[in-house]
């Protein structure tokens, strides 16, 4: 057994003291390192009753996507074209974003908000809005909210949890720290997983990460629940954490988004109406990153 001094254990005090403060500014520093862009200019709306939960995207259509609701609708003036819509008591309970790749329409869908929550990604003909195919997940991670492919072809999404109660029911839906997004294998089964850094997920609310697509230049964006913002993240160096890269303010109320395939840097999305208003489908120009 040593003993120190009492000059010696006040100059370990002393170095403590002066090494705490610092390592908490460092912590806050890395909880707020992301970089904050312009907000993005809206150039375009269309009024779609639809549009409650995401919009997808074409060269010349765009989707509006509810629960049980698929609307294929003209880019140039927003006319309906075709309409996909399940029975009640049918086996499509909750679509919760969409993106078109390859001439179909792939769509992440769970039985929110009912328990266990189970998750399939479910596939649409663009063209007709004929269903083509189905994958289940069974019981998995959370409920599925979004899919797209990244520039090297492989799939992505994101499997959320939540802090809400419903109902009667006494315990969170989840719990929104829980939410993971993945990197799936060909056949769908998760390759990795990580988690967002709970700077982010604070700003969830009680809700969790509801859209997400990688941008034309080829990095991951996603969206929350509610807020009129765009988050850029992307695998650490090291570890099991997103890195929260940037905010980008635009008008769009949460949910599922998507990138113009053929107007780069323009993303379309949705604002759910309220008190009896219309939904909306907003198409806005992204400022450039720093």
């Amino acid at each position: 057994m040593s003993f120190l001094s009492i000059p010696a254990i006040a100059r370990r005090s002393s170095l403590a003291c002066a090494v705490l403060p610092l390592a908490l500014g460092l912590s806050v520093l890395g909880a707020q390192a992301q970089e904050q862009r312009p907000a993005a200019q809206t150039i375009n709306r269309f009024d779609v009753p639809e549009a409650r939960q995401a919009v997808a995207v074409s060269d010349r259509y765009f989707y509006a996507i509810d629960n049980r609701t698929l609307v294929k609708l003209d880019k140039a003036n927003g006319q309906a074209l075709a309409k996909w819509e399940g029975p009640k008591a049918g086996p499509i309970l909750h679509l919760d974003s969409g993106v078109v790749r390859d001439g179909k329409l792939y769509t992440a869908h769970s039985n929110y908000p009912d328990w266990p929550m189970v998750s399939s990604v479910e596939v649409w003909d663009a063209e007709t809005l004929k269903h083509v195919e189905t994958h289940s997940f069974g019981i998995e991670r959370g409920s599925l909210t979004w899919i797209d492919r990244d520039p090297q072809g492989r799939w992505w999404g994101a499997f959320a949890n939540y802090n809400r109660v419903f109902d009667k029911s006494p315990l969170a839906y989840g719990n929104k720290y829980a939410t993971q997004i993945v990197r799936f294998n060909p056949d769908w089964s998760v390759a990795e997983a990580w988690v967002y850094p709970d700077a982010l997920v604070a700003k969830f609310q009680d809700m969790s990460n509801s859209g997400g697509a990688f941008g034309p230049d080829g990095r991951l964006y996603i969206s929350g629940h509610d807020n009129p913002e765009l988050y850029v993240v992307a695998p650490p160096e090291m570890g099991s954490v997103m890195q929260w890269q940037e905010t980008i303010p635009l008008e769009i109320g949460g949910q599922g988004f998507a990138f113009d395939p053929v107007q780069p840097g323009v993303v379309w999305g949705i604002i759910r109406g309220k008190a009896g208003g219309p939904s909306q489908v907003t198409v806005s120009r992204l400022p450039d990153a720093k």
